[in-house]
C-alpha cells in the first residue's frame, strides 16, 4: 500500500501547523516540509519583545510550550515529519506533481513528488523605492535574522538615534522595543494617521500618547536614505527634513509571497494573494494554501482582504492540513480582522469594521464612544476608550475599537465573539459576564458601551463626537458648552473651547445661568460624559430641546487641551 505524499512549502506558522495536523490525521502519510530560513516554527510576533529585552533566550521564540526547540530533529522524532531547512523550493511542476528544490548551504539540487501540496510561503516586507535603501543600517523586522540584528544593536548599546518608518502594528511594536534600548526615536508615517485600521480620532488618541515617548511625524514619507561609506547616516523626508540616525527600521507593510504560485499558474486575486476557497484549496485541486500568501474573505463585507496575522495563519494551516488527508471536510469561513498591539502601557486594537469601513461597505450604522474604567477605582481601575459601530436596522454589532491602559484584550475578545455570533445590541445590554471588583465593574465596560448604544438608538442619548464639536467651535457656531465636572477637575485641565463650568451637583440650583432660549444648542460633558449624560437628561426634563452629549468627554478629547 503506497502512502500519501504531502509536501508543505514554508515552515513559519501556517506550514508547521498544516504538517502537524496532517500527521495527526494520518500516521502513515509521507510528510515533508521545506523551509528557506534556517529556523522553523518561529514565533515571529514575538520578535519585538525579544529585541526589547522582555526575555533574553532566543530559543524561546522557537520552543514548544514545554521548552523543546522545534528544529528538524524535533519534527522528525516528535511528529514523524521531515523538515528540510535552508532549502528553497524553486519550482512546482503541476503536470508531473513534483517540486524542485535547492539547498542554500550546499547548492545541492533535488526534486520530490507529491500527491497533495500546501503553500505557506508567507509574505515579503515592502521597502520604499528610494535612493540608498541598500545602505548598512536599514532593516525590516520580518525574519529571525532581523530580530538577531536588532537585538545585537540593543545589547551593544552603541546606536543613539533611530528612525522607524511606518506607523502600523509592527512599526509601533518595534518603536517600543528600541525605546527600551534607550535609543532616541522618530516614527515616520506617510499617511495622516497611525494605525490605519482605526478611525482617525482613535488613532489620534494613540498618537498623542505615543508623542510622550518618541518624536512622531505623520503625512510625510521617506525621500532618500543618506549614507557615508555605505553606512546610513540620515533619513531624508519628502518635505526636505533630514533626521540624523544610524539605524532605520522599515515597517511599511508586507505583500503576499506568490512567486512560486504565480510561476506555477495558480490563480492570484486582485489584491495580489493566492485565491483559495473555504477549504483553503487553490485553483489546482491538489494544491492548498494558507497564511500570509493568501487572500481571505472578510465575513462582514463578503469582500476579499489581506490579513497577515499569525493566529489566522495557524487556523488556516489547520484546515489545509486536515483537508489534504481527509478530503474537503474542514472550512475556514474568513476573518473579521481582529488585531491588537501593545504600545508601552496601552493596549490598542480593533475587531470587525471601523466606522470608515462600515461607511465604505454601505451600512446604515450608528456609533458611540464610551470612556470609562475597566475596574472600580478602589481596585486601581484603568481607563478604556471603546468605539462601537452597529447596524441600525438589524442592530447587529459591526465592529469595536478599544484603547487605553485598561484591559483592552478582554473587551476585544467580547466584541469579536459577539460579531462572530451575530449578536445584537439587545443581546449585549444584559450580557451575563463574570463580575468581581478585581476583574471588572458591576456593569462591565462592554455592557455599559451597549447601554449607551441602546440609549442612542432609542433617541434618549443624543451624542456628538469631539471631531464634530471641534468643527462647530472652529466655525464659531452659537452654542452653550456645559462642563459638569467638579471645580478641582476644571482647574487641573479644561478643553479651552469656551465652556461654562456648572458642576452636576449644582446644576438644579443654577438653571437660571443657562440660555433663556430653550431651543438653543447645548453641549454637555464631564471627564467620561457620565455626568454629562445626567446633565443632559436633567436639562431635557426642564424643557431644553437641543441638548447633545460630548461622547467620551475630556478623556477621549483628541485635540490640544488647556492645562
Amino acid at each position: 500500500m503506497s502512502h500519501k505524499k504531502i509536501i508543505v512549502i514554508g515552515g513559519s506558522a501556517a506550514g508547521p501547523k498544516a504538517a502537524s495536523k496532517a500527521r495527526r490525521m494520518d500516521e502513515f502519510a509521507d510528510i515533508t516540509m521545506f523551509q528557506k530560513a534556517p529556523e522553523l516554527s518561529m514565533a515571529s510576533c514575538g520578535y519585538p519583545y525579544y529585541v526589547g529585552g522582555f526575555f533574553d533566550d532566543r530559543n524561546k521564540l522557537l520552543c514548544t510550550p514545554t521548552g523543546v526547540v522545534r528544529d528538524p530533529k524535533f519534527f522528525w522524532s516528535a511528529k514523524g515529519i521531515v523538515a528540510k531547512v535552508n532549502t528553497e523550493v524553486t519550482r512546482i511542476d503541476r503536470k508531473n506533481k513534483v517540486v524542485e528544490y535547492t539547498n542554500l548551504k550546499t547548492g545541492e539540487k533535488g526534486s520530490q513528488p507529491y500527491d497533495k501540496l500546501i503553500l505557506a510561503t508567507g509574505s515579503i516586507p515592502n521597502m520604499p523605492p528610494v535612493p540608498g535603501n541598500d545602505l548598512e543600517g536599514i532593516t525590516t523586522l520580518q525574519s529571525m535574522q532581523d530580530a538577531d540584528f536588532l537585538r545585537k544593536i540593543r545589547d551593544e548599546g552603541k546606536i543613539k538615534k533611530a528612525v522607524v518608518i511606518g506607523g502600523g502594528l509592527i512599526g509601533i511594536e518595534t518603536l517600543e522595543a528600541l525605546n527600551l534600548a534607550g535609543i532616541e526615536l522618530t516614527l515616520v508615517e506617510l499617511l495622516p494617521q497611525l494605525l490605519t485600521f482605526l478611525d482617525w480620532k482613535m488613532a489620534k488618541l494613540v498618537e498623542n500618547y505615543l508623542k510622550t515617548k518618541a518624536n512622531v511625524i505623520t503625512q510625510n514619507g521617506v525621500a532618500e536614505f543618506v549614507g557615508e561609506n555605505g553606512k546610513l547616516t540620515a533619513v531624508k523626508l519628502q518635505n526636505g527634513t533630514e533626521i540624523p540616525c544610524q539605524l532605520a527600521v522599515v515597517a511599511i507593510g508586507v505583500r503576499p509571497n506568490v512567486k512560486l504560485a504565480k510561476e506555477a499558474g495558480l490563480e492570484i486575486g486582485q489584491l495580489g494573494g493566492i485565491t483559495t476557497n473555504e477549504y483553503m484549496q487553490t485553483s489546482d485541486p491538489d494544491i492548498y494554501a494558507a497564511g500570509d500568501c493568501c487572500e481571505v474573505t472578510n465575513i462582514i463585507t463578503g469582500k476579499n482582504v489581506l490579513a497577515p496575522f499569525g493566529d489566522l495563519a495557524n487556523l488556516q494551516g489547520r484546515v489545509a492540513g486536515e483537508n489534504v488527508i481527509a478530503g474537503n471536510v474542514a472550512k475556514f469561513p474568513g476573518t473579521i480582522q481582529t488585531g491588537i498591539c501593545k504600545i508601552f502601557d496601552y493596549g490598542v486594537g480593533i475587531t470587525g469594521l471601523s466606522e470608515t469601513k462600515a461607511k465604505e461597505a454601505g451600512f446604515d450604522y450608528e456609533r458611540v464612544l464610551n470612556a470609562s474604567p475597566d475596574k472600580p477605582g478602589f481596585m486601581n481601575g484603568k481607563l478604556l476608550i471603546t468605539k462601537l459601530v452597529v447596524d441600525k436596522k438589524s442592530r447587529k454589532i459591526l465592529g469595536a475599537q478599544c484603547l487605553g491602559p485598561g484591559d483592552v484584550s478582554k473587551q476585544l475578545a467580547i466584541w469579536a465573539t459577539a460579531i462572530k455570533g451575530n449578536l445584537t445590541v439587545d443581546d449585549m445590554v444584559n450580557a451575563d459576564l463574570p463580575y468581581a471588583p478585581p476583574f471588572s465593574l458591576a456593569i462591565d465596560h462592554s455592557i455599559a458601551t451597549a447601554h449607551i448604544m441602546e440609549n442612542k438608538l432609542k433617541g434618549v442619548f443624543n451624542g456628538i463626537s469631539s471631531v464634530e464639536l471641534k468643527e462647530k467651535v472652529d466655525r464659531g457656531d452659537d452654542m452653550f458648552i456645559l462642563d459638569a465636572r467638579g471645580a478641582d477637575e476644571y482647574e487641573q485641565m479644561r478643553l479651552g473651547i469656551g465652556e461654562t463650568l456648572i458642576p452636576i451637583g449644582k446644576l438644579r440650583e443654577r438653571l437660571n445661568e443657562l440660555p433663556k432660549d430653550k431651543n438653543k444648542e447645548i453641549i454637555t460633558f464631564c471627564k467620561i460624559s457620565l455626568r454629562g449624560y445626567e446633565a443632559a437628561v436633567l436639562l431635557k426634563h426642564h424643557g431644553y430641546k437641543n441638548v447633545k452629549i460630548l461622547e467620551g468627554g475630556v478623556a477621549a478629547w483628541p485635540f490640544e487641551r488647556e492645562k
